[in-house]
């Protein structure tokens, strides 16, 4: 069982305890929010310095940079990385807990939280990468991306198309651009009524979801360690989300994963995706068509411009994951030119969360991610 302090460090300090070098970054944006950035600049064992290639990971929605270190070294991604000589940098979104601050708005104001992750692939990747490039020295840096954090370097690709340049490869965990065929039956119940949700919300001033707080606090003291009679409502709720895989979920871990996660969103990030989902195609933000008219000078918001992405993409999915369906990612392969490969996880079972947090995710995911990788150091 992880002790009760494990389960509420934050990020710097849990992987020190580890034995690891880590570094805090902050970085602005173009519209004046201040992210901070994690960077593992060399493994334990591997202490080499000296240029290193340089590979961002980007986090998916509601979490944080602790998704690549909240696993033990030796399956956390940012470890692995980190031990076979990559500079390893995690990005944190706008909104979570880690990147809560701007130059002018404060987190308790509704104007700071007037963003969807069009937003954070306008303004947030861009930024970190220039960030990145700066601070290594690095003509390119490699990227990988899990669900949301995919969306997001789709935005910034084909609205902001020079950035295709600064990335080598692509490597898209569960990639989301599509969701037709969304198989989790709370986001399908939940996302026709979006729109609806968006005004509820507002009428109650909230603009932000599920922050890290008490909830986390709460779940990771009690509810969810491995000796409570109610572990099972948070493997059953991360199961009715994601998709049903016992086998590869560490029960021991579960209080740190829920300590941890969720961190957070604006709830235009729910409303985007809920768009995405009832309208079938990968649009900007739907503001309705009076304001839609005067942001975009059209009546319906824009497609992004798929055709505009150049970057070598690599499309890692699952057959029983609920979020990133292999029809929708079929459908991504057949819409991106420049998709070089795309690879099932050879495990029936695999699911959405399986990208980060399973037992044996290095030998079902990583594995091949880094053969790929090697290739474009």
């Amino acid at each position: 069982m992880k002790s009760a302090s494990e389960r509420h460090f934050n990020r710097f300090t849990l992987i020190r305890k580890y034995g690891y070098p880590c570094e805090i970054h902050r970085v602005y944006t173009e519209d004046g929010y201040i992210l901070e950035m994690h960077r593992v600049p060399n493994g334990k064992y591997n202490a080499k310095k000296g240029p290193k290639p340089v590979v961002l990971l980007q986090h998916g929605l509601l979490s944080s940079s602790a998704e690549w270190v909240l696993m033990t070294p030796g399956k956390g991604l940012a470890y692995i990385l980190a031990e076979i000589g990559y500079d390893v940098w995690m990005g944190n979104a706008r909104g979570n807990t880690y990147s809560r601050h701007h130059k002018s708005l404060v987190a308790t104001s509704s104007e700071f939280w007037k963003f969807s992750w069009h937003e954070i692939g306008y303004y947030d990747l861009p930024a970190m990468i220039d960030y990145v490039i700066k601070e290594t020295g690095a003509p390119k840096i490699q990227y990988i991306g899990f669900s949301q954090g995919t969306t997001v370097f789709w935005v910034m690709t084909s609205t902001r198309p020079e950035y295709n340049d600064k990335v080598s490869a692509m490597q898209a965990l569960a990639p989301v651009v599509y969701l037709r065929n969304v198989r989790s039956p709370l986001v399908k119940a939940i996302a026709p009524f979006t729109n609806t949700l968006e005004i509820i919300f507002k009428l109650l001033g909230k603009n932000e979801l599920l922050p890290n707080g008490k909830i986390n606090e709460l779940a990771g003291q009690t509810v969810c360690v491995e000796e409570a009679i109610t572990q099972f409502l948070c493997t059953n709720l991360l199961f009715l989300v994601c998709g049903f895989n016992e086998e590869q979920l560490n029960k021991t871990m579960l209080p740190v994963v829920m300590g941890h996660t969720p961190a957070g969103s604006s709830t235009r990030q729910f409303v985007h995706f809920g768009q995405i989902y009832k309208s079938d195609e990968f649009l900007q933000f739907n503001h309705g068509w009076i304001k839609n008219k005067f942001v975009y000078g059209t009546f319906r918001p824009p497609a992004y411009n798929l055709s505009a992405i150049r970057t070598p993409a690599f499309l890692h999915y699952a057959d029983n994951d609920w979020l990133s369906t292999p029809n929708d990612v079929h459908r991504l392969s057949r819409s991106l030119k420049s998709v070089v490969g795309k690879f099932k996880v050879p495990m029936p079972e695999f699911n959405h969360l399986d990208f980060v947090f399973a037992i044996n995710a290095t030998n079902y995911i990583y594995s091949r991610l880094i053969n790929i990788m090697e290739q474009f150091k």
